[in-house]
């Protein structure tokens, strides 16, 4: 049995912080059949400092002049403007999901937007007050583990464990410890957490992305498991929905030529389009680990297996050897793993050169 792979087309700040172009991506994501569009919900003041540099990706893509500050300010939507598009998201049937990147970020989201899963981004796997905050809300969480160790996943995941219990006692190292490691810390954790593995670069390398982390993080903690992609192409996830990614995330763009941080790194709807088939075709192909015939096979059976039939006329009395019988298709006949048991006993009929051999195998 296959499964469904959810997609999400992450627009994250490639509205550029236009209203207009944020609807336009949620109705072109729902076109190319993604389940979810995701975005970035932030205030730049409470996001970073006023002079902490870009990443070398976005010196690349937007220049060197400005700070992050400047930079992310110009990416900002207003708490109407993310209300008017999960309006639009609900209005054509795709999933509004949005990264908070801060404490008033996430109770807007909660609260107003009414999501039903909050996805972190890699940068926050460390951020233990907003982890804290978002499992004492109760909804699903999406954790992107890029840049991180398994034992800073373990960590985030303690702290999750503990908010999803509501425990009294006063945060502590000690205390998300003790909540991890109980069975009902544990049980939370399954019930309520997804982790996408991912490489934190745009693009990201090949060779750097290792897919197979999917598999460590599933057997490290027993928890659903996904894939954030910032490859170029449609490769990747493709292979990810393969390997089992219960999730698949892309970044997504009306035009990579546009200006802006995230645009070179994204796929632009076409291409889009052509990765959700394409995941769609593997979910499809994936099908059962039970090695027999498929049903459309069964009618090609008789057509391109073989049979045993004469090399050359037999007469009737006439011992069966390797020089009067052969192997060719023939459509229907005695399987070829019967050669052997046929030699050295008599035809019990004449047979012409090609004939089907219908003689009883005695054993």
């Amino acid at each position: 049995m296959s499964h469904r792979t959810v997609i999400i087309a992450e627009a994250g700040v490639n509205h550029n912080g236009s209203l207009e172009m944020a609807l336009e991506l949620v109705d072109r994501a729902r076109e190319c059949g993604a389940d979810v569009i995701k975005f970035q919900t932030f205030k730049a003041d409470r996001l970073v400092t006023g002079e902490v540099q870009k990443a070398n990706y976005q010196k690349t893509t937007t220049g060197r002049s400005e700070s992050q500050y400047d930079m992310i300010k110009k990416l900002e939507l207003t708490e109407e403007d993310f209300l008017a598009i999960e309006r639009r998201c609900r209005q054509v049937g795709i999933e509004f999901m949005s990264t908070p990147f801060d404490e008033e970020s996430l109770d807007f989201l909660v609260q107003q937007c009414g999501v039903k899963t909050i996805k972190f981004s890699s940068g926050e796997i460390t951020n233990g007050p907003l982890l804290l905050a978002a499992a004492r809300t109760g909804r699903k969480i999406l954790l992107s583990t890029g840049m991180s160790t398994i034992g800073e996943v373990e960590r985030a995941l303690s702290v999750l464990a503990y908010g999803f219990l509501a425990e009294s006692e006063p945060p502590s190292l000690e205390a998300f410890d003790r909540a991890y490691s109980s069975p009902q810390g544990q049980a939370a954790l399954t019930r309520n957490v997804m982790l996408l593995h991912c490489t934190t670069e745009y693009p990201a390398p090949f060779e750097e992305v290792n897919l197979r982390v999917m598999d460590t993080l599933k057997a490290s903690f027993g928890l659903e498991t996904g894939y954030s992609d910032h490859t170029v192409g449609i490769a990747v996830p493709i292979a990810a929905a393969a390997r089992g990614a219960a999730v698949i995330e892309k970044h997504f763009t009306l035009d990579r030529t546009l200006p802006g941080p995230d645009h070179q790194s994204s796929l632009e709807p076409d291409e889009f389009k052509a990765m959700v088939e394409a995941i769609r075709a593997v979910e499809q192909s994936l099908g059962s680990p039970v090695k027999i015939p498929a049903a459309s096979e069964q009618k090609n059976k008789p057509v391109v297996r073989k049979t045993i039939v004469a090399a050359k006329p037999i007469r009737e009395g006439e011992p069966f050897t390797v020089d009067n019988l052969t192997v060719k298709r023939a459509g229907s006949g005695i399987s070829p793993m019967l050669f052997w048991e046929l030699l050295g006993q008599k035809a019990d009929r004449p047979y012409g050169k090609d004939q089907v051999i219908q003689h009883a195998v005695k054993s």
